[in-house]
């Protein structure tokens, strides 16, 4: 049977089949692989154990989900303020991914300013992205948002207290999940989601409610790749005078020529996501970034490799059996 993992817990994976749910455990086979297994993963599975995994079309590794259809970017327009440069960071995210993404902009009923709304439709309208206002508390905007999710699997992101869990709630009343509201003193939320899970909102409709995209952070990246994040930068990029300009301070940069064109608090993100792509390629030069696999394939099979610790005991007995017999034929 071919399902889709729709939740982990523990080290049980719920597979959901034929509107049924299966809880089912990992072949053994795969474990010794180290086969990675995430939310979204659509599995071939036979008496509650997972023997296969399909091939992903889309996958994020941090948080670890697989075959999402968009990321939805849920932001307040107050309490807590809006945060462009948080914004910037679950875009560009996306855009590392390769895929599409749709800005919500949540508690409309808590006003929203005009220059604000223009600020929004300027920056991120003119990128080709969509946009939304809803209010989970007034229920105004849904059906738009409705439509953005129809017939499509979407994972949520977002700064806790924003309404990610409110909105769930507002589309699905059955569903229930549960929420807080926002720290006076700190003005943020506390996160409410403690694990990965696929909530269906109506049929064939799905939302990943997930924790972790909060600590998002562009440490996997190197420097000179940022700015294919940035489209209003990396139109410029091929005009620079030196290819592995990174648009800072260098001579010559196409792009410091039009930062009047470019959205300042984009390009302030863009700066700082350089500045931590930066320890990413000191650990790449002091540690590199190879990985060994743990699978090969053998006769058209595809099979566990030995460990390396493994292979160096090997090789060791090996050597102690030729000694061994050199021995015992001097002593002949």
């Amino acid at each position: 049977m071919k399902g889709q993992i729709f939740k982990i817990y523990s080290d049980l994976y719920y597979v959901k089949y034929e509107g049924n749910t299966y809880p089912c455990k990992i072949r053994e086979v795969l474990k010794k692989q180290k086969v990675s297994v995430v939310v979204g993963d659509f599995v071939e599975f036979d008496n509650n154990v997972i023997f296969k995994i399909y091939s992903r079309k889309s996958f994020i590794k941090r948080p670890a989900v697989a075959n999402i259809d968009q990321v939805v970017v849920v932001s307040a327009l107050k309490q807590p303020e809006l945060d462009f440069h948080q914004l910037n960071r679950y875009v560009s995210f996306a855009k590392y991914y390769k895929i599409p993404v749709v800005l919500c902009f949540n508690k409309e009923d808590l006003g929203l300013d005009d220059n604000l709304q223009d600020k929004i439709f300027s920056i991120y309208g003119s990128l080709g992205y969509k946009i939304v206002f809803t209010s989970a508390v007034e229920q105004k905007g849904l059906n738009n948002f409705r439509d953005v999710l129809k017939g499509k699997l979407s994972a949520l992101c977002g700064n806790s207290g924003v309404g990610k869990s409110s909105l769930i709630n507002a589309l699905n009343p059955d569903i229930n999940l549960k929420t807080k509201s926002v720290s006076e003193k700190l003005q943020r939320g506390t996160h409410t989601t403690r694990h990965c899970e696929i909530i269906p909102v109506t049929e064939n409709t799905y939302i990943v409610d997930t924790p972790g995209f909060s600590n998002v952070k562009f440490d996997f990246i190197l420097p000179k790749d940022v700015d294919l994040l940035f489209d209003e930068i990396s139109q410029y990029k091929h005009l620079c005078k030196f290819s592995d300009c990174l648009h800072l301070n260098e001579i010559g940069c196409e792009v410091l020529k039009h930062l009047d064109d470019i959205d300042a608090s984009r390009y302030e993100s863009y700066c700082a996501f350089v500045q931590e792509a930066f320890e990413y390629k000191e650990k790449v030069k002091y540690n590199g970034i190879k990985e060994e696999t743990s699978q090969k394939f053998h006769h058209n099979r595809e099979v566990a490799k030995i460990s390396e610790k493994k292979r160096t005991a090997s090789r060791n007995t090996q050597k102690q059996k030729i000694y061994k017999e050199f021995e015992t034929n001097e002593d002949e």
